[in-house]
């Protein structure tokens, strides 16, 4: 099988987008797939035996993580040679949409996949006026496609209530060897609590940016006692973080990957997520996987993987009391806090990553069966 992915962002940025990408390829490459990965020009030139054609593009003025223009005749051509069974279109916008015009041109079937919460982003950023397109764009270009992938069961039913015809789900996985218990660590957990190893340890893991709200952590911290928080991660609104939360007991330890950051999460006693949009939320399973309850917003996958009172706590978005109630339940109960965290880990053992991955494959094949006997 040979297959073509188009997406908007790749490598050198890391974000849940290209996290998923990225075990994708490594899954298709186990499994003998041949795979093209269509994305702006980035100097990268190959991942996973997956060769990159690089688009043109240039920053994008309001993200300039992000770069703007579509694929051209010289794409298109690229993309011809390697003559693809699949053209997968993650997320389609711009990039996207040129990988669009191209499967039609030759021919492939199509399967787009749904990543990026445009219609919350809007509303969040208080361009509320933009949802009606962000709404249309997304039935449009997704119904184009001859099959349509949800991360979540929540924005399955968004997708189906707000018009997209064929929805399935592409649901989300975690390396359980990577995310592990095993991996507790006096000292990181030490480097965690700056020094305060006996207190609670809160861990928040992501992008440090304003959507992810984090600042909403500060009435844990100010109403039950012995917490702390870890934050691990970068992003623009770190700057205004360490100034809001000064004086409190908050810990910024940047970028971690590899090994710390297995330590980091295995180190810490309870997960907690604020963000105000997901499509899905893979740190949420992360955290589970190596042992930790979960107190999060209900966005994006997280109701599919939390089970309230057994694996953790949720609430709806910006429910700081609802925050603060989950973290208190989970230590004002001696032991609560372990039993939860046995029962995450096991419920994250289900979620394999080559599962999930070997689902997308079973649509691939089911779509390449469909069009032959058509």
């Amino acid at each position: 099988m040979r297959v073509a992915l188009f997406t908007e962002t790749f490598l050198p940025k890391i974000d849940g987008i290209v996290s998923v990408l990225l075990l994708t390829l490594e899954h298709f490459q186990r499994r003998g797939v041949e795979t093209v990965v269509v994305a702006h020009e980035r100097g990268v030139r190959e991942y996973a035996g997956a060769r990159v054609i690089g688009v043109p593009g240039f920053p994008a003025p309001f993200y300039p993580e992000l770069r703007l223009g579509p694929p051209h005749m010289g794409t298109y051509a690229q993309v011809k040679r390697f003559q693809p069974d699949i053209i997968h279109l993650v997320h389609p916008v711009i990039v996207g949409l040129g990988g669009m015009a191209i499967a039609r041109v030759l021919g492939t079937p199509t399967v787009a996949s749904y990543h990026i919460d445009l219609v919350r982003i809007a509303h969040f950023y208080r361009f509320g006026f933009l949802e009606p397109l962000a709404w249309w764009w997304t039935r449009v270009s997704f119904n184009r496609a001859d099959v349509a992938l949800a991360p979540s069961r929540l924005v399955q039913n968004d997708m189906l209530a707000h018009g997209v015809r064929r929805v399935g789900l592409w649901r989300r996985g975690v390396d359980a060897e990577k995310f592990n218990p095993r991996y507790r660590s006096d000292a990181m957990r030490a480097a965690l609590s700056d020094g305060h190893p006996e207190d609670t340890i809160l861990l928040y893991v992501g992008r440090v940016s304003v959507e992810k709200q984090i600042e909403q952590i500060r009435p844990v911290l100010e109403q039950v006692p012995g917490t702390r928080l870890a934050v691990v991660g970068d992003g623009p609104h770190r700057e205004y973080l360490q100034g809001y939360f000064a004086g409190l007991p908050v810990k910024f330890m940047g970028y971690l990957t590899g090994e710390p950051l297995s330590q980091a999460y295995a180190s810490a006693d309870i997960f907690t997520f604020t963000s105000a949009l997901e499509t899905f939320g893979l740190v949420v399973v992360e955290a589970m996987a190596a042992g930790l309850p979960v107190v999060s917003a209900r966005v994006g996958g997280v109701a599919d993987v939390v089970e309230e009172g057994v694996t953790g706590y949720t609430f709806p978005v910006n429910d700081t009391a609802g925050l603060v109630a989950g973290v208190r339940a989970i230590v004002s109960e001696p032991g609560r806090r372990a039993r939860m965290g046995m029962a995450a880990r096991a419920f994250a053992e289900t979620q394999s990553w080559p599962a999930m991955m070997d689902e997308l494959l079973d649509v691939y094949r089911a779509l390449l069966d469909k069009q032959r006997r058509d």
